[in-house]
């Protein structure tokens, strides 16, 4: 039902795209995050939530149609629904139905509920393309609670040493975690690019706390013992040194790891994710009843070797998916 391409993930009989990332006729894109919405595409498919990310990132003009979840829609004779991914708002999970035979592509996703998206939906499917970012039983996140909790004690500590508490978390999905997360904490000042997919979930009729956007160009003296909420590609640019006694922290699920931390030289790491850690990864393929698995991009040969070990068929494929949290590569974005 579906080939492994040079352009993405290929449905034969449907004739579509899976977040391809060359250009190609029809795209069904399971969330806005730029590795797997490109532009180029004669036409978009997505849920209706992405639609406005889309229009953002890629382009007004662009050609998009927007679907609900479980709303299932035929293509060439092929049955095609979205069901949720847990991942960001708009995530979704692409379930494809053929001559009898299921096959589900999870794109981006996360078990842990956090209040912004809708849960993980689990599906049950003969085949499952599965992610793998944080594919190693060293990623295991603790519960939501605790990890809001651990944000406003470094905050708190901050605020007694008169610091400022600057966090990092990428513009789409986790900036609006953490902006929920810390919201009682006092005013939060964001940067434009974070205030504008804002939007996006206002418009969507998701409620986000109240919050001030800033410009670093400007004066900062007031932010002293404020908290600032800022895009991973301020880190290593004079701006965000014109902020007063700041101590910095990133938000990342590659802060499970301490490594990762000092390699950026950051004052705290938080293991936030907006994906699965291994326990999650797990729970999706086995509640999946899959009979095939194919892991792609993150830790595939661990994941994907783990899963024949317990009897589970599983292939590593190679794709050109990033990681949106990928403290090597992610800082280079700076618009939404």
């Amino acid at each position: 039902m579906i080939q492994f391409t040079s352009k993405g993930i290929y449905c034969i009989p449907g004739n579509f795209y899976l977040d391809p990332w060359q250009p190609v006729d029809l795209a069904i894109i399971t969330h806005g995050h730029a590795d797997h919405a490109h532009l180029g595409m004669k036409n978009y498919l997505c849920h209706h939530s992405t639609v406005g990310i889309l229009q953002r990132r890629i382009g007004r003009d662009i050609q998009v149609q927007g679907v609900a979840y479980n709303d299932p829609i035929h293509i060439n004779g092929v049955k095609v629904s979205l069901h949720p991914a847990g991942h960001i708002i708009g995530s979704a999970q692409v379930r494809i139905e053929y001559k009898g035979k299921v096959l589900v592509f999870t794109g981006d996703y996360k078990l842990q509920d956090d209040g912004l998206s809708i849960p993980f939906e689990p599906i049950q499917c003969h085949e499952l393309i599965t992610e793998s970012t944080f594919g190693l039983p060293i990623y295991r996140w603790d519960p939501i609670t605790t990890q809001n909790d651990r944000l406003k004690n470094w905050i708190l500590s901050n605020q007694s040493n008169k610091k400022t508490s600057v966090l990092i978390g990428y513009s789409l999905g986790k900036s609006q975690r953490i902006l929920n997360a810390v919201a009682d904490m006092g005013t939060v000042y964001v940067h434009e690019s974070i205030a504008k997919l804002n939007e996006v979930y206002t418009n969507e009729g998701i409620k986000l706390p109240s919050y001030q956007v800033i410009d670093l160009k400007m004066d900062t003296k007031h932010l002293e013992r404020q908290i600032v909420l800022l895009p991973p590609a301020l880190l290593d640019t004079r701006l965000i040194q014109k902020i007063p006694s700041l101590a910095y922290a990133i938000c990342s699920g590659w802060m499970q790891i301490r490594g990762a931390r000092r390699w950026r030289s950051a004052d705290a790491g938080f293991p936030i994710s907006d994906h699965a850690d291994w326990d999650g990864l797990l729970q999706a393929v086995r509640e999946s009843n899959a009979e095939k698995v194919y892991v792609t991009h993150g830790q595939t040969a661990v994941f994907a070797k783990y899963l024949n070990e317990i009897g589970i068929q599983a292939e590593e494929v190679k794709t050109d998916f990033g990681n949106e949290e990928d403290i090597q590569t992610v800082f280079t974005e700076t618009q939404p």
